[in-house]
């Protein structure tokens, strides 16, 4: 019901169905509005952010017992990275629309907000999920395994285009999954071979930050990260509306 009334049309104009395509700004702002729902909804239930919190802290302490961080090569540190990273946010990315089919509360949405919209309100909550669960693990990785970072500007850069990446793929995924029975499953086993590439380039741009301290030595890394986080993002646009309208 809270998506209904939120997104309750007007008599006059009905956003999924208008004959003029909404601008920018009114795109913009139906995504922001879409995006409040679903911060409003997670913080009743909690449930995303309690399975991505869980499961990362419990993966790094595990990992941090067992291997430790002396004698752990560059690159095991960049994969151990970026695995804590995939497997707790497909832990919880699938939330922003599995949601809606569970509490039945797509249709109505469906009737509310441009498909467009529905896609940016949803990125959107994802985005934030994701930087949400790396400013908790990240810092307490570099602590528990002794990461040392050469180069800062290109650790960001590859940290914030590969889980833009991540977040991108996530949703497309999570809607096309939304309305089958083994969810949790299905998304896991899609959103793998999808993310691959992503994975390789953001483990080995990670590598290459513990590696230099010069930008340059990342940089394919980095354009592969931006070629991929732009064309999966403009996929998930022309593919979005026939997902969700079918």
């Amino acid at each position: 019901m809270l998506a209904a009334t939120r997104f309750k049309p007007s008599s006059t104009e009905s956003p999924a169905h208008s004959t003029a395509p909404p601008g920018p700004t009114e795109m913009l702002r139906r995504s922001a509005a879409v995006f409040q729902k679903d911060v409003t909804c997670e913080f009743r239930t909690r449930y995303a952010v309690n399975a991505i919190a869980l499961f990362a802290i419990t993966t790094l302490f595990a990992v941090s017992f067992a291997v430790g961080g002396a004698g752990i090569s560059q690159t095991v540190q960049s994969s151990l990275l970026w695995i804590i990273i995939y497997f707790s946010g497909m832990s919880g990315l699938s939330r922003a629309f599995v949601r809606e089919e569970e509490a039945r509360t797509a249709s109505a949405l469906r009737l509310a907000a441009a498909p467009g919209a529905v896609f940016g309100g949803k990125l959107l909550f994802n985005l934030v999920l994701l930087a949400g669960l790396e400013a908790v693990t990240v810092p307490l990785f570099v602590g528990m395994m002794g990461l040392q970072v050469s180069g800062w500007p290109l650790f960001v850069s590859v940290l914030a285009l590969g889980s833009a990446g991540l977040a991108v793929a996530a949703t497309i995924v999570a809607a096309i999954v939304s309305r089958a029975n083994a969810k949790g499953a299905l998304f896991a086993v899609l959103s793998f071979p999808i993310l691959l590439p992503l994975l390789i380039g953001a483990i080995h741009g990670t590598q290459a930050a513990l590696e230099s301290a010069k930008f340059s030595a990342g940089m394919q890394d980095v354009k592969l990260l931006v070629s991929y986080t732009g064309v999966m993002f403009i996929v998930s646009i022309l593919v979005f509306k026939f997902v969700w309208e079918d």
